[in-house]
């Protein structure tokens, strides 16, 4: 873990676009932008965990004003070299707990990063940070997978990601206090390496007590970020809790 950046230093950064090039396409980016595009209104919209912008920099293109909150100098360094990057205001902080002024309509946590806050104190305070931002009336938007525990038969921890001649990627569980890790070893030639990176899972049920905790009521819950119905089934949520008016 780099200490200035957690586990998203340079050495993430320099390859997360690439690394996660499906999550940057069109198809998986535009359904994101249309919702909260519609919940921030006239209003601004907060993104906690802005990263490289892959969210931000579509969304501030459609004309709502975006700030984010990232503890990662590396990867905000990418969205400031991006086109338009240079005109989202970044707040370098833990999103759990920084502080930025003014209020917004809508702030958002996508692509499972609640669980990088790897606490259920941090989780809480997070639902804490954003409810404290939001105007009356605003929404705090979070998208995050389905604990698979499911697929865990009795005994097991590990759950396959996928698996190449040189790359391997593998979850590892614990029910007892919810830990979970992504695992990645690569193999260039004759030499290998190991990545891990640590995260919290959290149910639905949870989460809504969370944000009970900070004043907040769901709104929405779908499996997609097109409105589809959450299921038994659903591998994913996206949850929308309203800060209600006055």
């Amino acid at each position: 873990m780099d200490n200035g950046d957690g586990y998203f230093g340079e050495g993430v950064a320099a390859t997360y676009d690439q690394s996660s090039a499906e999550m940057f396409d069109s198809s998986a980016v535009l359904p994101v932008v249309e919702v909260l595009a519609e919940l921030a209104g006239d209003g601004r919209a907060l993104e906690l965990g802005i990263g490289t912008g892959r969210i931000a920099l579509p969304l501030a293109a459609r004309g709502v004003p975006v700030h984010g909150i990232d503890l990662s100098r590396a990867m905000t360094t990418r969205l400031r070299a991006k086109p338009g990057g240079d005109a989202i205001g970044v707040t370098i902080g833990d999103f759990a707990t920084t502080r930025v002024d003014g209020a917004f309509s809508v702030a958002y946590l996508v692509f499972n990063t609640i669980n990088n806050l790897t606490t259920q104190d941090a989780q809480v305070d997070c639902f804490r940070n954003a409810a404290a931002h939001l105007s009356p009336g605003g929404c705090f938007v979070v998208e995050v997978g389905v604990p698979a525990l499911r697929r865990l038969p009795p005994g097991q921890r590990i759950v396959p990601m996928y698996a190449t001649p040189t790359h391997w990627a593998f979850d590892t569980y614990d029910t007892a206090t919810q830990e979970l890790s992504s695992n990645y070893v690569e193999v260039t030639g004759d030499r290998s390496s190991y990545r891990s990176i640590p995260f919290r899972y959290v149910w639905p049920s949870e989460l809504d007590l969370m944000a009970r905790l900070a004043g907040l009521r769901l709104r929405s819950r779908w499996s997609d970020w097109t409105g589809e119905p959450f299921t038994h089934e659903s591998e994913q949520h996206v949850s929308v809790w309203e800060k209600p008016a006055g």
